[in-house]
Protein backbone atom coordinates (compact mmCIF):
# COMPACT_ATOMS: atom_id res chain seq x y z
CA UNK A 1 0.00 0.00 0.00
CA UNK A 2 3.05 2.83 0.78
CA UNK A 3 4.28 1.95 -2.36
CA UNK A 4 0.94 2.68 -4.10
CA UNK A 5 1.09 5.79 -2.38
CA UNK A 6 4.44 6.78 -3.48
CA UNK A 7 4.03 6.33 -6.83
CA UNK A 8 0.87 8.20 -6.83
CA UNK A 9 2.32 11.16 -5.59
CA UNK A 10 5.47 10.77 -8.08
CA UNK A 11 2.88 10.63 -11.06
CA UNK A 12 0.90 13.22 -9.33
CA UNK A 13 3.79 15.65 -8.45
CA UNK A 14 4.88 15.24 -12.32
CA UNK A 15 1.79 16.10 -13.64
CA UNK A 16 1.80 19.45 -11.68
CA UNK A 17 5.52 20.68 -12.98
CA UNK A 18 4.14 19.23 -16.65
CA UNK A 19 1.16 21.31 -16.20
CA UNK A 20 2.85 23.88 -14.57
CA UNK A 21 1.13 27.96 -15.36
CA UNK A 22 3.05 31.23 -15.34
CA UNK A 23 1.21 34.31 -14.55
CA UNK A 24 3.13 37.36 -16.13
CA UNK A 25 2.20 41.04 -15.71
CA UNK A 26 4.33 43.98 -17.41
CA UNK A 27 4.51 47.63 -16.66
CA UNK A 28 2.83 49.53 -18.54
CA UNK A 29 -0.29 47.32 -18.79
CA UNK A 30 -0.20 48.67 -22.76
CA UNK A 31 2.80 46.45 -23.40
CA UNK A 32 3.07 43.69 -26.10
CA UNK A 33 3.71 40.21 -25.07
CA UNK A 34 5.52 37.73 -27.67
CA UNK A 35 6.00 34.40 -26.75
CA UNK A 36 8.38 32.59 -29.09
CA UNK A 37 7.72 35.49 -31.11
CA UNK A 38 4.34 35.40 -31.75
CA UNK A 39 2.12 38.16 -29.91
CA UNK A 40 -0.30 36.71 -27.10
CA UNK A 41 -1.90 39.83 -25.44
CA UNK A 42 -1.40 43.12 -23.61
CA UNK A 43 -0.17 43.75 -20.12
CA UNK A 44 -0.63 40.19 -18.18
CA UNK A 45 -0.62 36.49 -20.07
CA UNK A 46 -0.76 33.15 -18.30
CA UNK A 47 1.67 31.01 -20.33
CA UNK A 48 1.33 26.97 -19.65
CA UNK A 49 4.73 24.72 -19.78
CA UNK A 50 4.40 22.54 -22.22
CA UNK A 51 5.58 18.84 -20.84
CA UNK A 52 9.09 18.90 -22.19
CA UNK A 53 9.94 22.74 -22.20
CA UNK A 54 12.05 23.69 -19.91
CA UNK A 55 11.63 27.52 -20.77
CA UNK A 56 10.16 30.18 -22.79
CA UNK A 57 11.64 33.20 -24.95
CA UNK A 58 9.30 36.40 -23.78
CA UNK A 59 9.76 39.35 -25.12
CA UNK A 60 7.85 42.87 -23.99
CA UNK A 61 7.19 46.11 -25.98
CA UNK A 62 5.56 49.62 -25.88
CA UNK A 63 5.76 52.87 -27.47
CA UNK A 64 8.19 54.94 -25.33
CA UNK A 65 9.92 52.20 -23.52
CA UNK A 66 12.87 50.41 -23.88
CA UNK A 67 12.06 46.87 -25.32
CA UNK A 68 12.93 43.46 -23.09
CA UNK A 69 13.46 40.10 -23.98
CA UNK A 70 13.45 37.18 -21.36
CA UNK A 71 14.22 33.42 -20.82
CA UNK A 72 11.02 32.55 -18.58
CA UNK A 73 12.14 29.13 -16.84
CA UNK A 74 9.55 25.87 -16.01
CA UNK A 75 11.88 25.55 -12.57
CA UNK A 76 11.23 28.94 -11.30
CA UNK A 77 9.17 28.61 -8.01
CA UNK A 78 7.10 31.26 -8.49
CA UNK A 79 3.82 31.41 -9.63
CA UNK A 80 3.47 34.91 -10.96
CA UNK A 81 6.20 37.20 -12.62
CA UNK A 82 6.60 40.58 -13.10
CA UNK A 83 8.51 42.92 -15.21
CA UNK A 84 8.93 46.58 -15.68
CA UNK A 85 9.98 48.22 -19.14
CA UNK A 86 12.08 51.52 -18.76
CA UNK A 87 11.21 54.24 -20.23
CA UNK A 88 13.23 55.27 -23.72
CA UNK A 89 14.79 58.77 -22.82
CA UNK A 90 17.07 58.23 -26.01
CA UNK A 91 13.76 58.43 -28.01
CA UNK A 92 12.74 61.09 -25.85
CA UNK A 93 15.19 63.26 -26.60
CA UNK A 94 15.80 62.87 -30.49
CA UNK A 95 13.44 63.14 -33.69
CA UNK A 96 12.91 60.42 -36.69
CA UNK A 97 10.86 59.61 -39.18
CA UNK A 98 7.55 59.55 -37.30
CA UNK A 99 8.54 63.22 -36.43
CA UNK A 100 8.94 63.89 -40.04
CA UNK A 101 12.90 64.47 -39.37
CA UNK A 102 14.61 61.25 -41.13
CA UNK A 103 18.31 62.61 -41.22
CA UNK A 104 20.13 60.07 -39.42
CA UNK A 105 22.60 58.08 -41.46
CA UNK A 106 21.73 59.80 -44.94
CA UNK A 107 23.72 62.28 -46.93
CA UNK A 108 21.92 65.00 -48.35
CA UNK A 109 23.17 68.15 -50.63
CA UNK A 110 24.88 70.93 -49.60
CA UNK A 111 24.57 73.42 -52.59
CA UNK A 112 26.20 77.06 -52.84
CA UNK A 113 24.30 79.62 -54.70
CA UNK A 114 25.74 81.09 -57.49
CA UNK A 115 29.04 82.89 -57.39
CA UNK A 116 29.76 81.54 -53.83
CA UNK A 117 33.75 81.20 -53.53
CA UNK A 118 35.31 78.68 -52.03
CA UNK A 119 37.03 80.40 -49.13
CA UNK A 120 33.62 81.82 -47.96
CA UNK A 121 31.41 78.33 -48.42
CA UNK A 122 34.37 76.92 -46.32
CA UNK A 123 33.96 79.28 -43.80
CA UNK A 124 30.20 78.85 -43.61
CA UNK A 125 30.89 75.43 -43.21
CA UNK A 126 32.98 74.94 -40.32
CA UNK A 127 31.26 77.61 -38.66
CA UNK A 128 27.80 75.44 -38.17
CA UNK A 129 30.11 72.68 -37.84
CA UNK A 130 32.14 73.86 -34.57
CA UNK A 131 28.71 75.61 -33.50
CA UNK A 132 28.05 71.82 -32.46
CA UNK A 133 30.80 69.86 -32.19
CA UNK A 134 33.82 71.16 -29.94
CA UNK A 135 36.41 68.31 -31.69
CA UNK A 136 36.54 68.63 -35.51
CA UNK A 137 38.86 64.70 -36.06
CA UNK A 138 39.52 66.08 -39.77
CA UNK A 139 39.28 69.63 -41.28
CA UNK A 140 41.19 69.24 -45.19
CA UNK A 141 39.92 72.61 -46.66
CA UNK A 142 42.36 71.68 -50.25
CA UNK A 143 40.26 68.24 -49.87
CA UNK A 144 37.07 69.91 -49.09
CA UNK A 145 36.68 67.16 -46.08
CA UNK A 146 35.10 67.86 -42.56
CA UNK A 147 34.83 65.47 -39.64
CA UNK A 148 33.88 65.60 -36.25
CA UNK A 149 34.74 63.78 -33.33
CA UNK A 150 32.29 61.47 -31.73
CA UNK A 151 30.06 63.03 -29.20
CA UNK A 152 28.37 60.52 -26.40
CA UNK A 153 24.77 61.49 -25.29
CA UNK A 154 24.76 58.92 -21.69
CA UNK A 155 21.25 58.50 -20.44
CA UNK A 156 19.78 55.91 -17.31
CA UNK A 157 19.95 52.64 -19.77
CA UNK A 158 21.32 54.29 -22.70
CA UNK A 159 24.07 55.89 -24.82
CA UNK A 160 23.69 57.61 -28.47
CA UNK A 161 26.99 59.08 -30.18
CA UNK A 162 26.50 61.44 -32.99
CA UNK A 163 28.83 63.09 -35.51
CA UNK A 164 28.73 64.97 -38.42
CA UNK A 165 31.05 64.85 -42.11
CA UNK A 166 30.73 66.79 -44.66
CA UNK A 167 32.53 66.04 -48.19
CA UNK A 168 32.65 67.99 -51.44
CA UNK A 169 31.20 66.57 -54.53
CA UNK A 170 31.81 66.63 -57.93
CA UNK A 171 28.95 68.58 -59.67
CA UNK A 172 28.53 71.25 -62.09
CA UNK A 173 30.05 74.58 -62.04
CA UNK A 174 28.64 75.90 -58.37
CA UNK A 175 30.02 74.38 -55.88
CA UNK A 176 28.23 71.62 -53.85
CA UNK A 177 28.83 69.14 -50.64
CA UNK A 178 27.61 66.46 -49.23
CA UNK A 179 26.63 66.11 -45.29
CA UNK A 180 25.55 63.16 -43.18
CA UNK A 181 24.94 63.21 -39.37
CA UNK A 182 26.20 59.46 -38.20
CA UNK A 183 23.82 58.22 -35.14
CA UNK A 184 24.27 55.30 -33.23
CA UNK A 185 23.12 53.48 -29.85
CA UNK A 186 24.02 51.11 -27.43
CA UNK A 187 23.36 49.96 -23.64
CA UNK A 188 24.53 52.16 -21.08
CA UNK A 189 27.34 49.69 -20.26
CA UNK A 190 28.54 48.15 -23.32
CA UNK A 191 31.94 49.49 -25.06
CA UNK A 192 32.24 50.90 -28.73
CA UNK A 193 31.70 47.43 -30.49
CA UNK A 194 28.26 47.17 -28.71
CA UNK A 195 27.02 50.74 -30.97
CA UNK A 196 24.51 50.22 -33.53
CA UNK A 197 23.33 52.28 -36.27
CA UNK A 198 20.74 54.86 -34.45
CA UNK A 199 17.51 55.72 -36.97
CA UNK A 200 16.75 58.74 -34.91
CA UNK A 201 18.83 62.11 -34.64
CA UNK A 202 18.59 63.91 -30.80
CA UNK A 203 16.86 66.89 -31.12
CA UNK A 204 19.41 69.26 -30.65
CA UNK A 205 21.30 68.11 -34.04
CA UNK A 206 18.30 68.15 -36.19
CA UNK A 207 18.55 71.18 -37.68
CA UNK A 208 22.24 71.42 -38.88
CA UNK A 209 21.13 69.99 -42.29
CA UNK A 210 18.80 72.74 -42.62
CA UNK A 211 21.68 75.14 -41.26
CA UNK A 212 23.81 74.02 -43.60
CA UNK A 213 22.12 74.18 -46.90
CA UNK A 214 20.34 78.18 -45.61
CA UNK A 215 24.03 78.53 -45.25
CA UNK A 216 25.03 77.98 -48.81
CA UNK A 217 22.21 78.98 -50.30
CA UNK A 218 22.57 76.56 -53.44
CA UNK A 219 19.27 74.26 -52.19
CA UNK A 220 17.00 77.60 -52.82
CA UNK A 221 17.77 78.34 -55.89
Amino acid sequence: MKKILIALFIFSLSISVHAQKKQIYITPSTAKIFVDGSEVGNGKYIYKFRKNEDFVVLKFEAPGYISKEIKLFKRNPSKSVSYTLMVDEAEQNSVGAKEGIDIANKWFDINSKTGMTEDEAWKRLMSITTKYFDNVEIRDKSAGWIKTSWIVNTYSFQKVRTNLEIKISMGDNNLKYRARITSEIADFDQDEQGFQKYSRVLKKYERIIEELQNSLGGNNQ
